[in-house]
């Protein structure tokens, strides 16, 4: 597909979540190194323990989605997540 991808990784997180705030952050950051990619994080209004990572315009996408492997793993954000289930969702414009 052409154009631009948008991610938007949601979880839920177990335990306090200040604990999660840390690693989360770290791998927002290694994202941005690599790939140049600044995400952020959402919280969901009604559910504090939701929480959603949003990247946008991500032109390599094989690129991104290594970054994003390696930046998790690294930083053991599953183990911050409910059941270690990070939800990827992937869209793009429609042509």
């Amino acid at each position: 597909m052409a154009g631009a991808a948008h991610y938007y990784v949601w979880y839920r997180v177990t335990g306090d979540p200040v604990t999660a705030r840390g690693p989360v952050a770290a791998l927002l950051r290694d994202v941005l190194a690599a790939t140049g990619i600044a995400g952020r994080v959402l919280v969901r209004h009604d559910d504090p323990a939701t929480w959603m990572e949003v990247y946008e315009g991500v032109a390599d996408v094989e690129r991104f989605e290594a970054a994003l492997a390696e930046g998790v793993a690294r930083h053991a954000v599953s183990r911050h997540v409910e059941g270690g289930a990070r939800h990827t969702e992937r869209f793009v414009a429609p042509g």
